[in-house]
């Protein structure tokens, strides 16, 4: 079955666009673009029962919208590269990112 884990917005210790706040929705976009760029860089391509994605999600204040890692459920390889993602999420943005984000 088709499932995601939310990696979030951007790395850890990184501050990012805030919902509700000026320019949040282009800016959220942009950071969630380099955020998957980011994050191929270091695991590389996904596997074919994987896909990173953004996904908006509801919240009182407006939506917002963070990266997500789809997997296969039934697939352990699928499910096993998903949970080392997660696990092995970057703190902050590397250097192409922040040139990216200058920009």
């Amino acid at each position: 079955m088709r499932d995601y884990l939310a990696l979030g917005p951007a790395p850890s210790d990184e501050h990012c666009a805030q919902v509700g706040s000026d320019n949040y929705d282009e800016q959220s976009r942009k950071e969630c673009q380099v955020f998957i760029a980011q994050l191929r860089r270091q695991f590389g391509t996904e596997p074919i029962l994987n896909r990173l994605s953004v996904k908006t999600f509801p919240h009182d204040f407006g939506s917002y919208r963070e990266v997500v890692i789809y997997y296969d459920s039934d697939d352990q390889e699928s499910v096993d590269y998903a949970l080392n993602m997660e696990s092995e999420l970057p703190n902050n943005w590397d250097k192409e990112s922040l040139c990216h984000l200058k920009r």
